[in-house]
């Protein structure tokens, strides 16, 4: 679990909190594959069945499970069109089973680290930021009622009355966010079976998975000294388990698309060490009045287009011909820019996207296991 010793070397060296360091080489980073392929402690529990979901209590932590995220990325502009892409992502892992009674200023069960970066597509730049904490003295944690998930200054924070309007701000020297997202009256969608996201054969290797596909979101983009006015629409992704990946596994190409039409598509296409799709790949469907349908293997065509390499060696697709028959959906899926790889502590590439061919839109890309 080399993700895990990584962690606990990044707090001990920056003391309770902070910024960890920007790894760029195959030294101090590690592969999805390693560490969603680990052998779990016995004493988490795992993700074997579906279950009853409870709101808001389930956009809290779950300290009985291993590691769990609260992802969001979105595709904004300012008023005269300037486009933006954004990414936070808050991480919880447990470096021991069950709820931290225990704990102490000292002492503590669970680490944190978050993932923030900007997409300033007009100038093709990326942005990109760790940060990690102990939760303990209050430098990190979650709550519910309300829902407050902070990584020290990051945070995101429910409204007084119900878990919208959501609070998101994130910021380092060279960027930040300031967003409001707002629900529009769309269900919140149960990934896989009834919320259960199988990623292997092997029972146990999946996740508790739900998603918030279409937020409205309003707010502020800064870049250096530069502050931008932006609105736009955002997804939130919620996931927590305690193991993933099975040893033949690499990782996942994963599709979250907002089409002009109104809906909105999700597909993650498992990818075996062969480069294969597996039958484990899954999606959804949500048509503009909130009908989910869920998507199989069998029913989405992906076919890469278009590699880039990156400086630290890592070749990615970052252009698909991805096809949906029996809901006519025939796109290009491309890159808003190339260079919009994340060379931290995890290794991945995640960026805008444009969506072209029989339905127009914008949407985000996450490629994962493709770093050496």
């Amino acid at each position: 679990m080399r993700l895990l010793h990584w962690l606990v070397v990044i707090v001990v060296i920056t003391g309770c909190d902070g910024p960890g360091p920007q790894p760029q080489d195959r030294e101090t980073s590690v592969r999805v594959d390693e560490r969603m392929a680990a052998v779990p402690d016995p004493g988490f529990e795992r993700a074997l069945q579906p279950r009853d979901f409870e709101f808001p209590r389930d956009h809290g932590a779950h300290p009985r499970f291993a590691t769990e995220w609260w992802y969001f990325t979105g595709n904004l502009q300012n008023p005269a069109g300037r486009p933006f892409g954004y990414q936070l992502t808050l991480f919880r892992v447990g470096l021991r089973p069950g709820p931290p009674a225990d704990d102490s200023d000292w002492r503590a069960h669970q680490l944190y680290m978050g993932h923030l970066a900007i997409s300033d597509i007009a100038d093709a730049r990326h942005l990109h930021a760790e940060r990690f904490s102990r939760a303990a003295a209050g430098l990190a944690g979650a709550t519910t009622g309300p829902l407050q998930v902070w990584l020290g200054p990051w945070s995101v924070r429910s409204g007084p009355t119900g878990t919208f309007p959501l609070q998101i701000e994130a910021a380092t020297a060279e960027m930040g966010i300031s967003l409001t997202l707002r629900d529009n009256g769309r269900p919140v969608v149960l990934q896989g079976d009834r919320g259960l996201s199988r990623k292997s054969a092997q029972p146990g290797n999946a996740s508790y998975y739900y998603s918030y596909t279409r937020l409205a979101t309003r707010g502020k983009i800064r870049l250096g000294q530069r502050q931008f006015d932006v609105s736009g629409e955002s997804w939130f992704d919620r996931e927590w388990s305690s193991s993933a990946l099975a040893a033949d596994q690499a990782g996942w190409d994963w599709f979250a698309l907002h089409l002009d039409d109104g809906r909105d598509l999700m597909f993650y296409r498992m990818r075996g060490k062969d480069g294969k799709a597996q039958r484990f790949s899954r999606g959804v469907l949500v048509e503009h009045d909130g009908t989910i349908e869920a998507l199989s293997h069998h029913q989405v065509e992906l076919r890469p287009l278009r590699h880039w390499t990156s400086d630290t060696g890592n070749r990615y697709p970052v252009a698909w011909h991805l096809r949906v028959p029996g809901h006519d959906l025939d796109l290009r899926v491309e890159a808003a820019f190339d260079a919009q790889e994340m060379p931290l502590t995890v290794r991945y590439w995640e960026g805008a996207v444009r969506v072209t061919g029989s339905a127009q839109g914008v949407g985000y890309l996450e490629l994962s296991g493709y770093a050496n």
